[in-house]
């Protein structure tokens, strides 16, 4: 558990820097919660005051300072089928369950399972992010829709933002690029689409209510499919995002509490009437390199971005997109991890297949879940391949021909039993089979019928076999899964 005193640094620790950075991220979350709520099919008024609600509650409770959580476009997708078919009451009631399943998954501690994902895994889902942050600007540069004033504009906003750091850091640079696009904006009337033409904002507070479905079993069943996809993905994004900041900071952060903090505002926005959502690297990346590090960061976020869509809606609206566009291809272009493009010939080939084989995936089905689900599984199979090989059966024989020796050497599983039941000559049959595995370790149920059937075998053919050398947690399993004999048979086996 964090410190009193720690907890009270990531508010007050650096407040100038977290408030700046704030403004600019909730300028930024804006249109992306409009477009949420586009997707969806639901009002706008739903991302926006989920993306409020869930950016303020995780600085509170989250487990990352400086991470900013929000409406989603991973959360967003799942929801569709729901409101189509059930509607905006459903979609707030597995919203608030997918909160739930949320908080379970940080009591149990199951942040624990993000040790199991390769950096491979992490460089692809990082580089199919930027991708796909970079493609969702697209359509505001298609040239069907824009004028040349669009593309000049967006070249200008870039220009800003790398160039104003060279000269000073004071004010963060993607703040003065909505500033000035904007007054050049309204200042020479320019026909550039803006904030406003992607749908009305919302012109009152957020109120308390709860979801209007019917109190039945039916209706569990039908928003838990949804509420599990919802949990799942969103802790995984955050989690994944939470060490991607760890990294950027230079700090590390509690998963656990990330995901009680991430179930705690779900929970909470789908009684407000918001959307579920999750950690946004996006977003998160604006908030670091714009000078956020606390949590005051996202508190402030949340805040403003609800004062600017209800108090000052009418500037807000007013923005162009342009200027947010110029943004978010930084966030793409500073995301994407361009020395994973040189490595390719240094890294070994697995682990370039396996980041490869993650972008491709998140890319081509706009899912970061199942892109990681393949970059992890890739993993595992390239890592037992690799354990494999190390693998290897020596053997020799005595000078009168009646005790043949075989010498296990690596990890005993369900990789390695096909070479190590190849390397047993069956039809032999000496007097004595020795079978040393004093260099080896027996891990699973498929290496311990593998090492049950080379017994059996040769004991049918009238050889006396004896197990030497096998250590106290590979003795364990087999004595416990082995078929050879009673419990107790490894006593006998190992006895001479």
């Amino acid at each position: 558990m964090i410190s009193l005193d720690a907890y009270r640094r990531q508010w007050a620790g650096n407040i100038r820097g977290d408030l700046l950075a704030g403004l600019v991220v909730a300028l930024a979350l804006i249109p992306e919660a409009i477009a949420f709520s586009i997707i969806v099919g639901v009002d706008p008024k739903v991302g926006l005051y989920a993306s409020f609600s869930i950016a303020v509650i995780t600085a509170i409770t989250g487990g990352r300072p400086g991470m900013i959580s929000a409406a989603t476009a991973a959360t967003a997708v799942l929801m569709v089928t729901l409101v189509r078919d059930h509607g905006l009451e459903y979609l707030l009631a597995a919203t608030v369950l997918a909160g739930l399943l949320q908080i379970g998954a940080g009591l149990l501690k199951l942040g624990f399972i993000m040790r199991y994902v390769s950096k491979s895994v992490m460089t692809g889902f990082v580089n199919a992010l930027a991708i796909l942050i970079f493609i969702a600007q697209l359509p505001e540069l298609d040239p069907r829709n824009v004028t040349w004033i669009t593309y000049t504009m967006v070249a200008g906003g870039l220009a800003i933002i790398y160039l104003l750091p060279l000269l000073t850091r004071a004010v963060p640079a993607p703040l003065v690029t909505i500033v000035v696009l904007t007054a050049l904006a309204w200042a020479l009337g320019l026909d550039v689409r803006v904030v406003g033409d992607m749908g009305a904002l919302p012109d009152t507070l957020p109120v308390f209510l709860i979801p209007d479905i019917p109190l039945s079993f039916e209706t569990f069943l039908i928003i838990l499919p949804y509420s599990v996809a919802v949990a799942v993905v969103g802790l995984l994004e955050s989690l994944m995002t939470q060490n991607i900041v760890d990294d950027l900071t230079d700090t590390t952060s509690n998963r656990s509490q990330e995901c009680v903090g991430q179930g705690i505002a779900n929970t909470a926005t789908g009684f407000i009437g918001g959307m579920a959502g999750c950690a946004m690297i996006g977003q998160s990346i604006i908030n670091v390199k714009s000078g956020g590090r606390g949590r005051l960061s996202s508190f402030a976020a949340g805040v403003f971005l609800l004062v600017m869509v209800v108090g000052l809606g009418d500037l807000v609206s007013i923005i162009p997109m342009p200027a947010l566009v110029a943004i978010m291809i930084m966030v793409s272009i500073g995301t994407f991890s361009w020395s994973s493009i040189t490595n390719l010939r240094s890294h070994p080939r697995s682990s370039s297949i396996v980041m490869i084989a993650t972008v491709a995936t998140v890319v081509y089905t706009h899912n970061l879940a199942i892109g990681v689900l393949v970059g992890v599984l890739l993993s595992g199979i390239f890592f037992a391949a690799k354990i494999a090989q190390l693998f290897r059966v020596t053997t020799d024989i005595s000078a009168d021909g009646r005790v043949r020796t075989y010498r296990i050497e690596g990890q005993l599983f369900y990789g390695s039993v096909e070479d190590f039941m190849a390397a047993f000559d069956f039809k032999e049959a000496p007097e004595r089979i020795i079978i040393d595995v004093s260099r080896a370790h027996i891990w699973d149920i498929s290496s311990v019928q593998a090492l049950d059937m080379a017994v059996l075998k040769f004991r049918r053919d009238g050889a006396e076999v004896e197990i030497r050398g096998m250590n106290k947690a590979s003795e364990t399993i087999v004595d416990r899964l082995a078929i050879h004999d009673k419990p107790g048979a490894m006593d006998k086996l190992m006895a001479h």
